[in-house]
């Protein structure tokens, strides 16, 4: 009897170390930076401009895909608008809306199966954010 007892607590340690593993298959981590002072905003917009340049973008910025399954989106209203949405994977999904003038703003997306919205309103917002998924 106390064999049994033994296997089955065995047993239920080991099925419940399975059932949480899946949860570990998938999943995702980002981070964003957020300049804070003129300077860092400035020098934040100028390696955005750089990028969007050197992924062949025009100077209002724009997307840029690779791979399978990716959804993105950039809507700007005002002047001087920058907006880089970068997708290296599969399964992405992004969008970035600027409302006013003067903004700059970043989304990178790497892996799979992230998703990344932003919305800036008012005047000379900046920023990025980098996505994994896996």
């Amino acid at each position: 009897m106390t064999y049994k007892i033994k296997s089955l607590s065995a047993a239920a340690v080991i099925m419940s170390g399975l059932s949480t593993s899946p949860a570990l298959a998938g999943g995702s981590f980002s981070f964003t930076l957020n300049p804070q002072n003129h300077e860092q905003q400035q020098l934040m917009r100028a390696g955005l401009i750089a990028a969007g340049i050197a992924n062949e973008m025009s100077k209002q910025g724009g997307i840029k895909q690779n791979g399978f399954g990716n959804a993105a989106g950039i809507l700007q209203n005002g002047f001087g608008n920058h907006g880089i949405l970068v997708q290296d994977g599969n399964g992405h999904n992004g969008t970035i809306q600027q409302h006013g003038n003067n903004h700059a703003y970043g989304l990178f997306q790497f892996g799979k199966n992230t998703n990344g919205h932003v919305v800036q309103n008012g005047y000379g917002q900046t920023g990025t954010t980098f996505q994994f998924g896996w």
